[in-house]
């Protein structure tokens, strides 16, 4: 995979702690997040999960709080639901292509 550029776009740190926040307060940030990343950008779920475990090591070498480490775990979850739900519907749609 050396030599293969991908182009990556990402939400900017205040972008990330406003939905962060909305989380926190149990509001939906997806369509925040969403309208972000579709202004020409994209973002993969995979890549977000990837850099969501990332922050879930550091703060667990850092000993952040319990619930802030529970939190972060609950975020990897809805983002494996949400990429479950996403591979259910492709197939559904493949299926009905064929």
């Amino acid at each position: 995979m050396s030599g293969v550029k991908r182009k990556r776009n990402v939400l900017k740190v205040k972008q990330k702690l406003e939905i962060l926040q909305k989380l926190d307060n149990g509001e939906s940030a997806s369509t925040d997040a969403e309208d972000v990343l579709n202004e020409g950008n994209t973002i993969s779920h995979s890549a977000v999960l990837q850099s969501v475990e990332t922050l879930l090591d550091y703060m667990g070498q850092r000993g952040f709080d319990y619930d802030d480490i529970t939190a972060v775990r609950k975020i990897c979850v809805d983002i494996r639901q949400e990429m479950n739900k996403q591979q259910k519907q492709r197939r559904i749609t493949d299926f009905f292509k064929q």
